[in-house]
């Protein structure tokens, strides 16, 4: 239980992250600061800045926009970070500007805010990914998130026209596309090593540690 506790705050960054979101959230609900058009207005160019700032951005109208989006965004980044640590940074940095520059693109005129679009594209990344490198660790990985967040496939359809379902559909698309073009980079596992292990990566003969240790003791 320690080790998974160490593991989980390794990625500290991620709970600062949810503070600042959550401190915007709070501040803009409170001063009603209108920070929603700083969202993404389609095929505008004041709406070119929203591809940077939407994702940082939720309703103010209750706080379940924030609430329904922090866990999903907490487990799967962490999750992305810890079986992907090698190429996590970048796959994070194309699932926000991607997905944002989709919806600028074909997006209906109203202005899209929140971290969702993000959210599904490392939900289909973290699904695709597994499918793709037939790993069978990873499909495992796969197979957990889809348990878990399966009901969210329903969101990149128009069933509620008060959500922003094409942010839902372009995340899902770039993180579909990113498990792809991703898939021949390496994974991380972290394992325990051997002390054997340990000694042939330093180079060290086993035999070689046997004489020296009867040495040492036929000298004393």
């Amino acid at each position: 239980m320690k080790d998974l506790f160490n593991i989980f705050f390794k990625h500290y960054w991620i709970l600062f992250f949810l503070f600042f979101l959550w401190s915007l959230h709070l501040i803009d609900y409170h001063y009603s600061l209108n920070l929603y058009e700083l969202g993404i207005y389609p095929r505008t160019f004041e709406g070119l800045f929203g591809i940077f700032f939407a994702p940082l951005i939720h309703s103010v109208k209750d706080h379940n926009h924030i609430i329904n989006n922090s866990i999903p965004f907490l487990i799967l980044s962490w999750a992305l970070f810890y079986f992907y640590h090698p190429i996590a940074w970048r796959v994070l940095f194309f699932s926000w500007i991607l997905t944002g520059l989709l919806v600028w693109i074909f997006a209906r005129n109203s202005f899209h805010i929140g971290i969702s679009g993000v959210i599904y594209s490392l939900l289909f990344f973290l699904f695709f990914s597994g499918v793709f490198r037939k790993d069978s660790r990873l499909l495992t990985v796969a197979l957990l998130v889809v348990f878990i967040y399966g009901s969210m496939f329903w969101g990149i359809f128009p069933y509620d026209w008060k959500i922003s379902y094409e942010s839902h559909m372009s995340g899902a698309l770039v993180g579909t596309l990113l498990s792809f073009f991703f898939k021949n980079q390496k994974a991380t596992f972290i394992k325990v090593k051997t002390q054997w292990e340990k000694e042939e990566e330093l180079g060290i003969d086993k035999d070689d540690l046997n004489g020296a240790w009867k040495e040492t003791n036929d000298y004393d």
